[in-house]
């Protein structure tokens, strides 16, 4: 299935409607791509550096970064399929389309723009400046779940849910190789057809416990990856499982209430900790984390 399209609209984003109907084969009434990035400024505004974060530019992080047009028409499409399927099993309490983009997307992207910085700002406002840009759409291959280059940048996300902060991740940083970890079979199944209806490739949903992913995967020391968590049961349980999925000079980025830091902290000691970054909008919400200061394997024991 093709990305529905964008029916032009002159008037100013304080007039337009939030959802308006346009022919295509999935959205009947899909949310209007500059709603969505007008809700999500504040989450992609300036804000504190990460020590340590992966920045290609130091300049990026002092100027404002927008999704491209391809990546906002993926984000209308995939509030369609969430609010569709919520409606027969649960995904998400949020069911105002505007709650999902601030609560959800927002906080995801605000995670994103931390953990992998852009090197330059991506804002199309113009078809003049669209052409600058590459679009995601152009560069993707055949949709799938299956994990075909083994030499991108890793992340992990435990507990997945209905997929955030992981295929935002993914819109934002389409190099990255993601997996997904979800135990809930119906929860599973929504996450690869989203993974269809938006075509994203090197992607894998593995249906299981984050116990069984460590059981059933070798961990590979050699690649820098990140590992996310966001609102999960059984955070104390699942953290320690989670900070396993790290690589040693991995990171592990966690979405939490404020009053949950010091007990990550406790919980995974050898760890270094940046300081707790706020979510806009949110007066417990934060994004904290921590990179793994243990040595590889290899180190420890020494050459054979």
């Amino acid at each position: 299935l093709q990305p529905p399209g964008i029916t032009p609209d002159t008037r100013s984003s304080a007039s337009q409607p939030f959802w308006r109907p346009v022919f295509s084969n999935y959205n009947r009434e899909p949310v209007d791509p500059a709603r969505i990035a007008e809700l999500l400024r504040p989450f992609l505004s300036p804000s504190p550096t990460l020590a340590g974060a992966q920045v290609e530019s130091p300049a990026s992080f002092g100027q404002s970064a927008f999704p491209s047009t391809a990546q906002l028409r993926d984000i209308s499409t995939y509030i369609d399929m969430l609010l569709r399927w919520n409606s027969r099993i649960n995904l998400t309490a949020v069911r105002s389309p505007e709650e999902i983009v601030s609560r959800h997307f927002g906080e995801s992207f605000f995670a994103a723009r931390h953990l992998f910085p852009p090197s330059r700002p991506i804002i199309p406002h113009t078809h003049a400046d669209q052409e600058l840009v590459p679009s995601s759409q152009e560069q993707r291959q055949t949709p799938g779940t299956a994990i075909t280059n083994p030499h991108l940048s890793t992340a992990i996300d435990v507990g997945s849910g209905a997929g955030f902060p992981a295929l935002p991740l993914k819109i934002w940083a389409p190099d990255i190789r993601l997996t997904l970890i979800e135990s809930n079979h119906k929860k599973v199944a929504f996450l690869r057809e989203v993974i269809r209806g938006i075509t994203l490739t090197d992607v894998n949903v593995f249906c299981g416990r984050a116990e069984d992913f460590v059981a059933a995967n070798s961990p590979n020391p050699s690649t820098d990856n990140v590992v996310t968590l966001r609102a999960v049961e059984r955070f104390q349980s699942v953290l320690p499982t989670a900070a396993h999925l790290v690589n040693p000079g991995g990171r592990l980025a966690l979405l939490i209430g404020h009053a949950q830091v010091s007990q990550a902290i406790k919980l995974i000691p050898h760890f270094d900790w940046q300081p707790p970054i706020a979510i806009p909008g949110s007066k417990e919400r934060v994004l904290v984390v921590g990179r793994n200061r243990s040595l590889p394997q290899s180190s420890v024991t020494g050459p054979r």
